[in-house]
């Protein structure tokens, strides 16, 4: 692949026509239950309260810049998906779930979360981004929960049906469907976004859960869920963010549409909308230099937000006890931002 096509694509864009891989394990391993203890409690079992302001790196980060689509496990300080601290009690129990954008991000939290709240999950990605989700399939798997991971190319209408009937086909049904794959480069002014550019933002992030969404509807049963993934800046846009912004506006009206139209046959419709979180996309082409070194220096904890803080949101949207929310975007912003 050259370079320009890969400036068309997103670090969150997935495709291929196959499995890449999937994993399941018999049964919970107590190492990670001890690692879930020792987050949640002190030495005396007393829970620990952590202070928010001091509870993740404050920027100035360390220039860092990485090829698109990046790998979390090459940044630093590395992003903190729940994989030591995220602890499950069984809320999304025998659930069946398809994450885009499962590799890292937020994306990476809600496996994480839901395979240790019980639910077998199948996550998509970029092939580049084997690295990173292999990391993912082997924690879902320590969890006792079946993995499967499907690798390739969103902008495919093909693919995307095809990815739907996999997920169907080996998680063996599917009942929550995150729409969380997202393309995302800045660029300074309009005239430096070319029809290409734009095309791969659009197809990406407005197209993709649309032909996901069709393809996924038919196995949806009552109590099933659809979640999107939005952004601040659907409310307040970065002006080098053009395209995208537009697309989190979409996303954010796309769920409240949605919500009306299946809330009669049973099925939730909501979205989530980050403020700045450190991922991957920031670092591959997301913000200049000069945003992402003080990325979340702004907010009221002068921080940014680590995915896992989004984490316990996607397993509430998911959740049965969630039954009357629908049409409903929940932000996590650090004190900017709406909602």
């Amino acid at each position: 692949m050259d370079e320009s096509e890969q400036n068309t694509m997103s670090r969150r864009q997935v495709g291929g026509l196959g499995i890449g891989m999937a994993m399941a394990a018999a049964g919970p391993v107590a190492a990670q239950q001890t690692q879930q203890r020792t987050a949640d409690t002190g030495n005396e079992g007393e829970p620990v309260i952590s202070d928010p302001r001091s509870k993740y790196p404050q920027p100035p980060f360390r220039q860092q810049t990485q090829p698109w689509p990046g790998l979390a496990r090459n940044m630093d300080p590395k992003p903190d998906h729940g994989e030591n601290s995220y602890r499950g009690s069984g809320r999304l129990a025998g659930r069946k779930a398809l994450i885009t954008g499962g590799d890292s991000g937020m994306g990476r939290a809600a496996a994480i979360a839901y395979a240790r709240e019980g639910a077998d999950v199948a996550i998509n990605y970029f092939p580049s981004e084997e690295p990173d989700a292999r990391e993912v399939m082997q924690l879902i798997a320590q969890s006792g929960r079946l993995g499967v991971a499907i690798p390739g190319d969103l902008r495919d209408e093909a693919f995307c049906q095809q990815l739907v009937a996999n997920a169907v086909q080996r998680l063996g049904g599917l009942d929550i469907v995150v729409c969380n794959a997202g393309r995302q480069q800045s660029k300074p002014s309009i005239l430096d976004v070319t029809s290409e550019d734009f095309d791969a933002t659009m197809k990406t992030n407005i197209y993709a859960p649309f032909w996901i969404i069709k393809a996924a509807l038919p196995h949806l049963k009552p109590g099933s869920c659809i979640i999107g993934t939005t952004s601040e800046q659907a409310y307040d846009p970065s002006p080098d963010l053009y395209d995208y912004a537009q697309t989190k506006a979409a996303t954010m009206n796309y769920v409240k549409s949605l919500a009306k139209q299946l809330g009669p046959k049973g099925i939730r419709v909501n979205g989530v909308a980050p403020g700045p979180v450190w991922t991957p996309l920031q670092i591959s082409g997301g913000a200049p230099e000069e945003k992402y070194t003080k990325f979340g220096s702004t907010t009221v904890f002068k921080r940014p937000g680590q995915p896992v803080e989004l984490a316990s949101i996607y397993v509430q949207l998911a959740a049965a006890d969630a039954s009357f929310a629908t049409g409903n975007i929940y932000g996590s912003g650090g004190g900017q931002g709406q909602p």
